[in-house]
């Protein structure tokens, strides 16, 4: 990172990776061209990253592709017109993912994505009714990268 004073401590961007609800993932398209989509994700707490998906459609074909993949999330993002900046925090990750082919680690995605979004809710009967049509991927993460905006960094 090229300004390394506003890089977060690790520690600060698994915060920021278990709080968000939402982020871009960004895979190579088939033609070699970069495809971004907005999706719902559940980190869980070491190495990866679990996510949901229909069965078919240019996410998974990027997937069957090429494995490359960054995942970013923004926790912050206020705009200071007056400063032309916005005081923001972020975190990226980079690694591979995959589709998972295995029940028994399709069914622990889907329970801790459910435990995320719907905490309290028994989950089975939804996992039930689209265990067959849902995909999960996961994010196998090689690299978390956080940063927060200079004026944040000045704060503390």
């Amino acid at each position: 990172m090229r300004r390394f004073k506003q890089q977060l401590a690790v520690g600060d961007a698994v915060k920021i990776l278990n709080s968000c609800t939402n982020g871009i993932l960004s895979l190579v398209d088939t033609d070699g061209a970069p495809y971004g989509v907005p999706i719902s994700y559940v980190y869980d707490g070491g190495n990866h990253i679990y996510l949901h998906s229909a069965a078919c459609g240019r996410k998974i074909d990027c997937i069957k592709a090429d494995s490359r993949c960054s995942f970013c999330v923004v926790s912050q993002d206020n705009i200071v017109p007056e400063e032309f900046t916005t005081y923001f925090r972020s975190v990226i990750v980079a690694g591979r993912i995959k589709i998972l082919t295995d029940a028994e680690e399709i069914l622990h995605g889907l329970i801790m994505l459910s435990d995320k979004y719907c905490p309290g809710i028994d989950p089975t009967k939804e996992i039930d009714k689209f265990r067959n049509t849902v995909k999960v991927l996961r994010i196998d993460i090689d690299s978390i990268t956080g940063k927060e905006s200079i004026e944040l960094v000045r704060q503390r």
